[in-house]
């Protein structure tokens, strides 16, 4: 959109819905300008003008572009253009206090596409001493895992983050750290239902010796049996 449009279309809009607008027309016009990370955004009176609106209503703009990582203030340079840090900003609303049971479902939906998908990965990547990790890990799970179905968090916890270590995914890794307050709710806030009787079932021990051996077809749908286990007691 021309510079031009952007202010026509911010004429006449409402106290309400100003800022929001200015916000989007901000994005815009750093876009406009081919502004990169590091690069320093326009002060406040130089936007104010561009866009026709007050310096109240950009500087509210702006830091709504802080609070979600888009800018930065840096000491004798100003504003400055960064890389955000989007799981962070997540993590600011990812509470399971206030969230619905459907979001909550999806929200382990999700994980169960991701650790599904990232089979490849993970046989690309692991290397011997990751195996002797992960037995280490499953050496200290809770007896009869694959017969009860009963796993302890902290061992789900840690067999789990060390898969995501394996990918070399820091956006996987950053992912599954969201996740843990979410594991946490569900396994001391009373949801888990009664144990599942499901024969599919396959443990931590079963996942490992799938890595040592197998291929990451098996471990695919291994993981799928793993996890939608856990779902069944939940939904």
């Amino acid at each position: 959109m021309a510079l031009s449009a952007i202010k026509r279309e911010l004429v006449g809009a409402n106290t309400s819905s100003l800022v929001d607008k200015v916000e989007a027309s901000l994005v815009e016009l750093l876009q406009q300008r081919d502004l990169k990370v590091g690069d320093v955004i326009p002060k406040e009176m130089e936007l104010a003008d561009t866009l026709g609106v007050s310096r109240t209503v950009i500087r509210e703009a702006l830091l709504r572009l802080r609070v979600v990582g888009l800018i930065e203030s840096k000491k004798k340079k100003g504003s400055v253009i960064t890389s955000p840090d989007i799981f962070n900003v997540m993590g600011k609303s990812l509470n399971p206090h206030i969230m619905d049971q459907e979001t909550l479902k999806e929200m382990f939906e999700l994980r169960l596409v991701l650790e599904i998908g990232m089979a490849d990965f993970i046989f690309q990547r692991i290397t011997p001493e990751d195996i002797l990790e992960l037995k280490e890990i499953v050496s200290k799970d809770e007896p009869d895992v694959s017969g009860s179905h009963v796993f302890s968090i902290d061992h789900e916890i840690a067999f789990h983050s060390k898969l995501y270590a394996i990918t070399g995914n820091q956006s996987l890794k950053n992912f599954q750290k969201l996740l843990l307050p979410l594991f946490d709710y569900v396994h001391h806030g009373g949801l888990l239902k009664t144990h599942s009787s499901s024969r599919r079932f396959v443990s931590h021990k079963g996942l490992v010796d799938i890595l040592e051996n197998g291929s990451p077809e098996l471990f695919r749908n291994a993981m799928r049996n793993h996890l939608e286990n856990h779902f069944a007691r939940l939904f």
